[in-house]
């Protein structure tokens, strides 16, 4: 409220409508966003030295490893995963097996991350042999590795709406759950457990517990918290539990019971059942074909299933429907999966057997998409005939009135067939004058034709001298634009012409340092006397450190006198040497 000038609360709120930006800022703004490389340093070497060994030791010398640094930040943790993982394989085995997963929900810190360009302060966690092995310095930067960054994947996942990333062999959270109550941890936790294979690998913080979660993960090492991924367990259609379900499975039921579960199952209305406890006992195929839930999902709390609010808020219907005692409808309900629109009309029925309490509640999808469609045409179809008919009567008295109109229009046009004989012989002499400066066109024309080639010769000629210069050539403007870019200037930076013509040559990414050029040209664009050059170390396209000299010469407009521009020719100062000798 401070920053935008605002007192009370009401008034950030309706600045917070009217400016969408607004909310982003605010966002940002209370995400903490606390990181380092190799955080809490004992917990790293135990992940190093016992639990990756084991991870990759399950797995064929050739089979990928999928790692996901949930709650990234500006992506220190994910860049200390790939220096320990390139540690463990050698960089040309992780470039080819590794892909690590990076996400936040905070797009400017994933801004920052993506760059993987850190200070001297950020990178001091990070011992100096692995500094010097995988960040290359330039100034007081350090960047990562170009050729591991790109088995660094940078997104934005919300880890309490968005869908997991699945298969992942080792998935890093550290010190994010502490932020979201016990509830909301519980719903992350469900979508890690299936993200994870098995056997995944989860390694929390130090702040961070997962003591009520033994059905999802079992300890590794609870001080290092690292954990691992539990098989779940998949009940049978039609068991209600409150816990999660024991290990041992359950005798199918035969008989009656079997042909009643089957033919509930088999219902061409997607169905679920609901205990007394909320949780789902009953999952039936079409259920499964239309919101993908499946026979794994029984025992589950409905309330943590997407279904409980999408493609409507089913929760107080189910209320309603157990407190009153009666079946509740709700029609016309829209649900958008993938690009088609489906509609239903869902029934919620307390299920009852002669007792005070229900036994739960069954909830079932009519699938009304052909009927809805049908009536729409049907609607659709009455509009256009009423269109039709209004269009009708219409027309019969536009054509009693086009026939008067008709009628006055012969005789306009007897007039106006006398009118265009004379605009006719008027047209005739304007088409021999048309003819005479047509060939006075085609005169000029071929002129313009004969520059143009000699131009085209001259800027040839000009292409040939730049192209065969052993030193680099670039020439800018008054404004530092950059208007030519010869062959070995793309050689010595690996910047092609067209990346180059036309920007500022302050801005653009080569490994000259720029800013010890800057005062040559701008004494050069401003005329002043004496020699303009200067020796700077640089960095070639091929990654290698090399000394250039930089000569900066006038480019001078037509009366010689005022400096248009500047010639600066960029040469190895070790090829400058051997051409003097």
């Amino acid at each position: 409220m401070s920053q935008v000038g605002l007192t009370e609360y009401g008034d950030y709120l309706d600045h917070l409508e009217l400016h969408a930006e607004e909310f982003t800022a605010l966002f940002n703004t209370i995400l903490i966003n606390v990181t380092g490389f190799f955080r809490d340093p004992d917990a790293w070497d135990y992940l190093r030295t016992e639990v990756l060994p084991a991870l990759l030791a399950s797995k064929s010398a050739t089979e990928p490893v999928r790692v996901w640094s949930a709650g990234c930040a500006s992506g220190e943790e994910a860049y200390t995963l790939a220096i320990v993982l390139a540690e463990m394989l050698g960089p040309a085995e992780f470039r080819d097996r590794v892909k690590i997963y990076a996400t936040d929900v905070d797009e400017e810190a994933l801004s920052h991350a993506r760059q993987g360009m850190y200070s001297e302060r950020e990178v001091s966690g990070v011992p100096e042999e692995l500094r010097d092995r995988y960040f290359e310095q330039l100034g007081g930067r350090f960047t990562f590795r170009k050729d591991l960054r790109r088995s660094v994947i940078f997104g934005r996942n919300d880890l309490v709406q968005d869908a997991p990333i699945s298969r992942i062999d080792l998935l890093v959270c550290r010190n994010t759950l502490m932020y979201f109550n016990a509830e909301t941890q519980a719903r992350i936790l469900a979508r890690f457990h299936f993200g994870l294979s098995e056997p995944g690998v989860l390694f929390l913080g130090k702040a961070e517990m997962l003591l009520s979660h033994g059905t999802m993960f079992l300890p590794i090492d609870l001080k290092r918290r690292t954990f691992r991924k539990t098989p779940r367990v998949t009940p049978q259609n039609g068991t209600l539990f409150a816990d999660p379900p024991p290990m041992a499975t359950r005798t199918a039921p035969d008989g009656i019971e079997l042909l009643r579960d089957e033919a509930a199952l088999a219902s061409p209305l997607a169905q679920v059942v609901l205990n007394a406890d909320g949780l789902v006992a009953v999952v039936n195929r079409q259920a499964e074909v239309l919101f993908g839930i499946s026979a794994r999902d029984v025992g589950r709390p409905f309330r943590d299933l997407e279904l409980s609010y999408r493609p409507l808020e089913l929760r107080r219907h189910i209320e309603k429907a157990l407190e009153e005692r009666r079946t509740v409808r709700i029609t016309d309900v829209a649900y958008n999966r993938g690009p088609e629109v489906v509609y239903l009309e869902v029934q919620v029925s307390p299920l009852a057997n002669g007792v005070i309490e229900p036994l739960g509640v069954s909830v079932a999808f009519h699938d009304v998409t052909d009927f809805r469609r049908l009536q729409d045409e049907l609607e659709q179809a009455n509009r256009q005939l009423e269109t039709a008919y209004e269009e009708l009567q219409s027309t019969n008295e536009e054509l009693e009135t086009t026939n008067e109109e008709l009628q006055s229009t012969v005789e306009e046009l007897e007039t106006t067939n006398e009118e265009l004989q004379s605009t006719n012989e008027e047209l005739e002499t304007m088409n021999e004058e048309l003819q005479s400066t047509n060939d006075e066109l085609q005169t000029i024309n071929d002129e313009l034709q004969d520059r143009t080639a000699e131009l085209d010769r001259s800027n040839e000629f000009l292409e040939t001298i730049l192209t065969s210069l052993r030193a680099g050539v670039v020439v800018v403007g008054p404004e530092l634009v950059v208007q030519a870019w010869n062959h070995q200037a793309e050689e010595l930076w690996g910047l092609r012409r067209d990346e180059a013509i036309g920007e500022h040559l302050l801005n653009l990414d080569i490994g000259l340092p720029l800013d010890q050029v800057r005062p040559v040209v701008r004494s050069t664009l401003a005329g002043e006397d004496g020699p303009h050059e200067v020796t700077v170390a640089a960095i070639n396209r091929r990654g290698r450190g090399i000394e250039v000299r930089v000569v900066a010469s006038p480019l001078r407009g037509p009366d010689a006198a005022a400096v248009v521009g500047a010639i600066l020719t960029m040469e190895e100062a070790s090829a400058t040497e051997d051409a003097t000798r």
